[in-house]
């Protein structure tokens, strides 16, 4: 019986301690106290308004017991769930679900707090939200993460208020979650659209004029007016007395890797994304476009050692495979050794290849240290160099200058970008393919080199 008391005494204990821990009194109670606060001093200077005050002040108290009562009475309550995506992509706005559902008999208005992954660093997250009487609702909100990896949701809190507005009810729902962050997967329902229909002008992709044929021969067919008349099979025309001529198909399951830099010239931010990242989301688009080509998509990354090999290849896990590899890719950002890459080149890649680098030259004397390297894997391969503008230089260029110090820095920003032409002159004097890009042009850029190297038949 004793035990049985103290337990009940226990639980009354722990109803009482939670009430005290789940009230709140919002800025309108407080106006209110002060307001009455204000009041009484006029009381003392005209004692005939005391005892008008004094029943003011029990009648606000009155209407915050009753707010109070209104909000822990009973079952009353509000939950919330919270609906994550099975992957975030990123530099993307990737949309999160809150399914509320309000079990009180009166109107509502509900302050949400959700406790956002410390990458994000929001500190003030809030959403306002009206709801009726034993409503039920959905609502959404967007978060943009600008780095690959693990996110870790807290708790939820919802505090609630009356009409009154004097008194708050907290209700806190512990359901961590944690999502991973891949490399921006959005990107390719983006471009989903590069099989090439009328639209594709908008995303900026290019339709590449054919040049040439190339030299995989599908079959011989009858002459027709409009074919090249080089082409016609001598043997053929004079077997069946009529011309014939040899019609031949795109060049498939050509090996194309997208080769990532993760050394420190990488580390360079733009737009709060890492240049290593803006390279990572290129990569994955291209691997998907190539696949849709019908070539062999692949991938590494490298800085003292190289990393994270996928090897080409045209099988239906391609891309899961190539999307894990990519999520996988973490450096400390330290010198990279292109000696390194040039050994890895000529060991695991074999036939004659298309190599997308992804890097970053800041200088031609940069250039001129690994252009041994460079000319040594494009004698086997076709070799694009892919490097990236600094657009906050280009913006000084272009501005107007009025004291000594803005014409100095502008003179100064004109001769790196001076320096990256000078860069792309010199790599093209050595028969090496080049891009030249801003960070968020990068992957309609890549596209379209890929689209030229195909259509003139240069692998």
């Amino acid at each position: 019986m004793a035990t049985e008391q103290s337990i009940e005494r226990g639980f009354k204990a722990t109803r009482l301690g939670r009430f005290y821990k789940d009230l709140f009194l919002d800025n309108r109670f407080f106006y209110g106290i002060f307001s009455i606060a204000v009041m009484f001093v006029f009381g003392f200077i005209f004692p005939t308004l005391f005892p008008i005050i004094k029943g003011l002040f029990f009648v606000f108290m009155a209407f915050v017991i009753i707010d109070v009562i209104l909000l822990f009475n009973g079952n009353n309550s509000v939950s919330v769930v919270r609906v994550l995506p099975e992957k975030f992509s990123n530099n993307d706005a990737n949309a999160i679900t809150l399914k509320l559902d309000n079990r009180y008999n009166i109107d509502t208005q509900v302050t949400i707090i959700d406790e956002l992954p410390e990458q994000f660093q929001e500190r003030d997250f809030n959403i306002q939200q009206s709801l009726k009487s034993n409503e039920k609702k959905e609502l959404q909100y967007n978060v943009t993460p600008n780095e690959r990896g693990e996110y870790h949701f807290g708790a939820t809190h919802l505090y609630v208020t009356s009409k009154l507005g004097l008194a708050m009810r907290r209700f806190t729902f512990n359901d961590a979650q944690m999502v991973k962050t891949y490399p921006s997967f959005l990107q390719l329902k983006k471009f989903e659209l590069i099989s090439f229909n009328s639209s594709i002008l908008e995303f900026g992709i290019k339709k590449i004029r054919k040049i040439g044929n190339s030299f995989e021969f599908e079959q011989i067919k009858d002459y027709v007016q409009g074919d090249n008349i080089k082409d016609i099979n001598w043997k053929a025309t004079a077997k069946r007395n009529q011309l014939m001529v040899n019609q031949f198909q795109d060049e498939k399951s050509q090996q194309v890797y997208s080769i990532i830099d993760k050394g420190r010239v990488m580390k360079m931010p733009f737009e709060e994304l890492s240049l290593l990242d803006y390279a990572i989301n290129a990569s994955l688009v291209i691997s998907s476009v190539v696949l849709r080509k019908s070539d062999k998509a692949g991938l590494f990354s490298f800085s003292r050692k190289p990393e994270n090999y996928v090897a080409a290849e045209r099988r239906n896990s391609q891309m899961n495979l190539i999307l894990e590899s990519l999520y996988n890719v973490n450096t400390n950002f330290e010198e990279s050794d292109f000696g390194a890459l040039f050994s890895m080149v000529k060991r695991k890649i074999t036939h004659r290849s298309l190599l997308l680098l992804y890097t970053n030259f800041e200088s031609l004397d940069a250039v001129h240290r690994q252009m041994n390297y460079l000319r040594a894997i494009n004698r086997s391969h076709l070799l694009v160099v892919i490097f990236f503008k600094n657009t906050e230089l280009e913006k000084m260029r272009h501005q107007k200058a009025d004291t000594t110090q803005e014409v100095f820095d502008k003179t100064i920003a004109e001769k790196f970008s001076y320096d990256k032409r000078l860069i792309v002159a010199e790599l093209n004097k050595y028969g090496i393919q080049t891009i030249l890009t801003e960070p968020k042009n990068l992957t309609v850029d890549t596209i379209n080199k890929y689209l030229e190297i195909k259509a003139k038949g240069m692998l």
